[in-house]
């Protein structure tokens, strides 16, 4: 019996009796108009500022909603969670709440910021394992534990209840809209496990049936994508963690038949890793947002969209819990996805001014080196270096290419996606 076949639809009076439920503990959150994105797109552009959250994420609203509807021997019980993150965040703050054991199972790449933060939400309320590679495996060792010990396992998106939660988001922004005189034209939201994507679109189906959906996740782990290619979910071989609050391998089963019932109203769009990290650095510099990878991720969706001139279009900033010792990489991915850093071996002959010529013949007068560094001496006569350049523009690339070509230096660009690239600049 497929995992959908006894799941009730997601109506806008479940969200509504949700919202009433939760609002007592989770307050709504700003609707800000954005002058910048409106200007860059043509259209009026607000953000829903989820990042501003008790816990920096949307997630508390699934996680205390679905905790909230427990029956009294499952809150006894206890309840284990697995997430990336936030939803972990959601699950100890509602444990902390409302005096409930909790076992959260985050995997290895999250964030130290995020392990910190659920540890402070949930006191000691809450047990924090650190297991997997990704989050599939801290979830797969999150339910083993629930089996064994009985407990109730409180699922970040593939759960109704948990829908429901995140529908409140939709709900919120079209009673703030409303007070503003507008029409929901469009939303913009982030897709991980398809969770908050079910919930607002369910919401919206019956409250705003004309408003558009663009459903925006990114390139390294496209499970949306693929399951709506094979016309249902499908686990994706592997995933780049980066965007680790949307980072999942397989879209949840009751997301996607959310999802796939209302095709005809969402857009999906795919965004690069590196378009993302450059909307973090304008979002950060522009409306001093503090976005986390999968917070930014609804915004950097708008480039990929043509738009109603005008329209009104709401993007969810859905996290901001975001580790400043990152930045060290979401700056170089961004960098490299405009087309202004860029990696070359340059196999040296070992004579007096070869770095001197590489300097004045090769380099241009705006180009600068960020990285030099000798990989090893291949013989005597020549030394092969891996060096970093940074351009002030990226059209600056193809005139040093032609004066790479024209010297008697050997130099090679290395191309970013490839093993080469990986093992030598990211190892």
């Amino acid at each position: 019996m497929s995992e959908t076949t006894n799941f009730q639809p997601v109506h806008a009076a479940d969200i509504q009796a949700a919202q009433a439920k939760i609002s007592s503990v989770i307050e709504p959150t700003p609707l800000q108009y954005c002058p910048r994105l409106s200007q860059q797109h043509g259209v009026e552009v607000y953000l829903k500022r989820e990042d501003l959250q008790d816990v920096r994420s949307y997630k508390i609203r699934g996680a205390y909603y679905n905790i909230a509807n427990l029956t009294a021997e499952e809150k006894a019980a206890g309840v284990v969670a697995a997430s990336a993150g936030n939803h972990a965040q959601g699950v100890a703050y509602a444990c902390r709440a409302m005096g409930i054991r909790g076992k959260i199972f985050v995997p290895k790449p999250t964030p130290k910021q995020k392990r910190d933060r659920i540890l402070v939400h949930g006191g000691d309320a809450i047990e924090l394992v650190v297991v997997g590679n990704n989050f599939d495996e801290a979830a797969e060792a999150a339910r083993r534990d629930a089996i064994e010990r009985g407990a109730t396992v409180v699922e970040p998106f593939d759960a109704r209840a948990t829908i429901v939660g995140q529908g409140t988001v939709a709900a919120e922004i079209l009673s703030q809209l409303t007070g503003l005189g507008r029409e929901l034209g469009s939303v913009a939201v982030p897709v991980g496990g398809g969770g908050l994507l079910a919930g607002v679109t369910s919401y919206l189906a019956d409250m705003s049936p004309l408003t558009s959906i663009i459903a925006v996740e990114p390139k390294g782990a496209a499970s949306l994508h693929a399951a709506l290619a094979h016309g249902e979910p499908v686990t994706l071989e592997a995933i780049d963690p980066f965007v680790d609050g949307a980072a999942v391998k397989c879209i949840g089963a009751l997301p996607f038949h959310t999802i796939d019932a209302n095709q005809s109203r969402i857009h999906t769009v795919i965004a690069d890793e590196g378009a993302v990290c450059t909307e973090m650095l304008s979002l950060y510099q522009n409306e001093g947002i503090i976005a986390e990878p999968a917070g930014a991720l609804a915004v950097t969706g708008l480039s990929g969209v043509k738009f109603e001139p005008g329209s009104t279009v709401v993007c969810i900033v859905s996290g901001g819990n975001n580790d400043v010792l990152r930045y060290a990489e979401i700056m170089e991915r961004s960098l490299i996805h405009r087309g202004l850093k860029h990696y070359f071996l340059v196999n040296f002959p070992q004579e007096p001014g070869q770095l001197r010529t590489f300097l004045t013949d090769i380099l241009g007068p705006d180009d600068d080196i960020v990285l030099f560094e000798y990989l090893k001496k291949n013989n005597r006569e020549t030394g092969t270096a891996l060096v970093g350049i940074e351009l002030t523009r990226a059209r600056d690339l193809e005139p040093l290419m032609k004066r790479m070509d024209a010297s008697p230096i050997d130099c090679r660009r290395l191309q970013p996606g490839t093993q080469e690239y990986d093992f030598i600049v990211s190892g």
